[in-house]
């Protein structure tokens, strides 16, 4: 019998899918400005550097190979003398972003490519420069692939001139985590303790990992080892705990830690309540939840327009959508501004439940109010048309939101993509995934890949997400490990059978554990297709990558 598996191969993939990561009130509400550390080359940022435009070109021909000059910097800064003017990288960052982006590119084409004992040749002759900057934009691209990762940071590191930051640690640090090598993580600890890196941040990351991990005990543990490390713990860090635990679907465990601590190690504030509130919101608790709310106010904290977003959100959420208006109308009359984000809860909620005229009710009012329409706000416009089936309305608030330069972002696509699909508009998604970056700019995320290569083998049409798959590796997009599934998933279903077992150990080695269910269907495929040797000797590989620890 044929598997659905578009919608069963990765059941979590649209969770939140229209809000992001929105549920992270406090992140929504408090604007940051976050200024990436570049190990800057002195000749690409020479300050004001003006003069003839064939001496300019000449000057950045004589730089490293793998070095392209825009023109577009060149009309962009030409002044009025008929000279360019190049600036600096404070003042021009998307110059330098682009550099970034092209070399990450790059160098995770060579990684999805090549085997792992060329990797480091290949690399080396790329003539790729590398910066701290680009070092740790490519370990966030490799945060699926742990292995690769691995080896990629190894390479950096022997780079003349080259140090690892605490933030590339970090990063090699959640790629790690994610297929459980929590050992070799303590390794780069220590190393990072005697290079003066060492910061509670990676402890919060260490700390997330393993309650990804469902590994509750050993997030605790780590929590607790911050103090062997020289490392006071306060309230910020207890709350980051519990908010850690809690987003990890263990908001019970996350209270019973806060029931522990409360007023002997900490004393609450009104951040640790609202930590709370949106674990159980998101639990779609509500009895929790008021229980909370209630123990908060006879603490003596008032709720601020943050927890009256959770609320909100969870209401929601738990489709109660009546009770999250009358918490609307409440905090208007205690004179709580609303904030953009609860706009935008409502409009989510409410055009989930086909309440269309409603959801676009609160996006006028959002406009009334003052609030500039952003992007997650467009988006919630954009899901509420698409689940009222109103793809053309969607499709126009599309066109406002390039026409008011806000936008669309890859989000906009992925949650129009899955409607479509949901909707049986499989030939209109797959168009809106092909005119994605063409028409509009926009490279199509991680997500829009695997719902796409889901579609085509949810339709047996396994040489189309093929396809897909080898534009995805063209972009230097590493797949995840829903993509994975889907995929052999369908090449089992078409009996391309050893087809199916080359993309099985290509997630091996790319340091991607196979899920049990995954390889279960493989291996019956397999007996029931005659194959048993080749079944048993994935069985082996498999063994062997969960036995033996990775050395770094």
């Amino acid at each position: 019998m044929k598997r659905n598996l578009l919608f069963t191969s990765f059941p979590s993939l649209f969770h939140c899918l229209e809000m992001g990561s929105a549920s992270s009130f406090h992140r929504l509400v408090k604007t940051q400005l976050e200024t990436p550390i570049i190990n800057r080359d002195p000749v690409l940022i020479t300050k004001h550097i003006s003069g003839n435009t064939n001496n300019l070109i000449h000057l950045f021909s004589n730089r490293h190979d793998s070095f392209i000059f825009p023109t577009f910097a060149l009309s962009s800064y030409r002044s009025i003398h008929g000279f360019a003017k190049i600036e600096t990288s404070d003042d021009s960052p998307n110059f330098v972003s682009n550099q970034i982006s092209e070399s990450t590119e790059k160098i995770c084409q060579i990684l999805s490519n090549q085997a792992s004992s060329s990797i480091e040749s290949s690399l080396e002759g790329s003539g790729i420069r590398v910066s701290p900057a680009l070092v740790e934009d490519v370990l966030k691209k490799l945060s699926n692939a742990g292995i690769l990762a691995l080896s990629f940071f190894r390479w950096a590191e022997k780079q003349e001139g080259f140090k690892h930051t605490t933030e590339s640690f970090h990063a090699l640090i959640e790629a790690l985590g994610k297929i459980k090598q929590f050992r070799l993580i303590w390794n780069l600890v220590d190393t990072m303790k005697d290079k003066g890196l060492l910061t509670k941040e990676t402890f919060a990351v260490i700390t997330r990992r393993y309650a990804r991990a469902r590994k509750i005990k050993e997030a605790i543990a780590t929590f607790e080892r911050m103090v062997n490390y020289g490392l006071k713990t306060d309230i910020s860090d207890f709350n980051r705990l519990i908010d850690t635990i809690s987003k990890s679907r263990h908001v019970k465990r996350a209270q019973e830690i806060f029931d522990q601590m409360k007023n002997k190690r900490f004393s609450p504030d009104l951040k640790t309540y609202t930590i709370l509130l949106e674990g159980w919101g998101h639990d779609r608790n509500l009895l929790r939840l008021r229980e909370i709310y209630h123990e908060m106010r006879d603490e003596g904290f008032e709720p601020d327009v943050v927890t009256y977003g959770i609320l909100i959100n969870a209401y929601c959420k738990s489709r109660k959508h009546d009770e999250a208006l009358e918490l609307f109308h409440e905090m208007e009359k205690k004179g709580c501004r609303p904030s953009p984000h609860i706009y935008c809860s409502l409009i989510n909620g409410l055009g989930s439940e086909k309440r269309l005229s409603e959801a676009l009710k609160f996006f006028e009012l959002s406009k009334d109010h003052g609030f500039v329409p952003e992007i997650p706000t467009y988006n919630a416009v954009v899901g509420s048309y698409c689940w009222a089936m109103q793809f053309e309305d969607a499709y126009r608030v599309l066109d406002e939101m390039k026409k008011c330069g806000i936008g669309p972002n890859s989000r906009t696509f992925d949650v129009l993509i899955h409607h479509l699909i949901k909707a049986k508009k499989t030939k209109e998604a797959y168009d809106i995934f092909q005119r994605m970056e063409g028409e509009h700019g926009c490279e199509p995320s991680l997500n829009a890949y695997t719902m796409m290569v889901g579609m085509f083998c949810s339709e047996e049409r396994v040489d189309m997400a093929l396809k897909v798959w080898k534009q995805m590796n063209d972009k230097g997009v590493l797949p995840c490990m829903h993509m994975f599934s889907s995929l052999i998933n369908g090449l089992c279903d078409e009996n391309r059978l050893d087809e199916a077992c080359n993309y099985f150990e290509e997630m091996m080695e790319k340091g991607i554990r196979p899920p049990g269910q995954l390889y279960s269907n493989l291996k019956q495929v397999l007996l029931d297709g005659g194959k048993k040797d080749l079944a048993i000797n994935l069985a082996q590989k498999l063994d062997k990558l969960r036995r033996t620890p990775m050395n770094g």
